[in-house]
């Protein structure tokens, strides 16, 4: 399970306001296609999501799952599965890396579902999973900011 799917994306706006969206939990349902129902459960001592509910409905792949947060910085933040139905692990992170005006995000995913599964299947979803993820982020910034959309 230590082979992780990796990609990135610029989007035209400071990491701030990138940063704010990743960590607006309540909106996800808005921009993300695939999380239906987001709730923080418990936050840290700076008033950051430590754990957060999420009903997923990606297709074939229905679930309701816990993720712990942990926020390393205003550039990073990394997750992993509390609790889940389907899957067996998910494991995450936004890296941002500030160019001028813009924002550099590197999405880091690695899943294991409860049922089997070929690798380069598995792969294949991680990278669905990321690309969307990176596309609606930067839809959704470049939307609500000042940013050149």
């Amino acid at each position: 399970m230590a082979e992780h799917t990796r990609s990135s994306i610029t989007i035209d706006a400071p990491a701030a306001e990138v940063m704010g969206v990743i960590a607006d939990f309540a909106r996800y349902p808005e921009w993300t296609g695939e999380v239906k129902e987001a709730e923080v459960l418990s936050t840290d001592e700076q008033g950051r999501a430590k754990e957060v509910r999420l009903l997923l409905d990606a297709g074939a792949i229905k679930d309701e799952h816990t993720l712990a947060y942990e926020w390393s910085s205003d550039l990073s933040v990394r997750w992993s599965l509390v609790k889940s139905q389907m899957l067996r692990a998910l494991d995450g992170s936004y890296e941002l890396r500030t160019t001028g005006q813009q924002t550099e995000v590197t999405y880091q995913l690695t899943v294991d579902v409860k049922i089997p599964m070929l690798g380069m299947i598995k792969r294949k979803a991680e990278k669905v999973i990321i690309d969307r993820a990176l596309d609606g982020l930067k839809k959704r910034v470049e939307s609500t900011s000042g940013g050149t959309a």
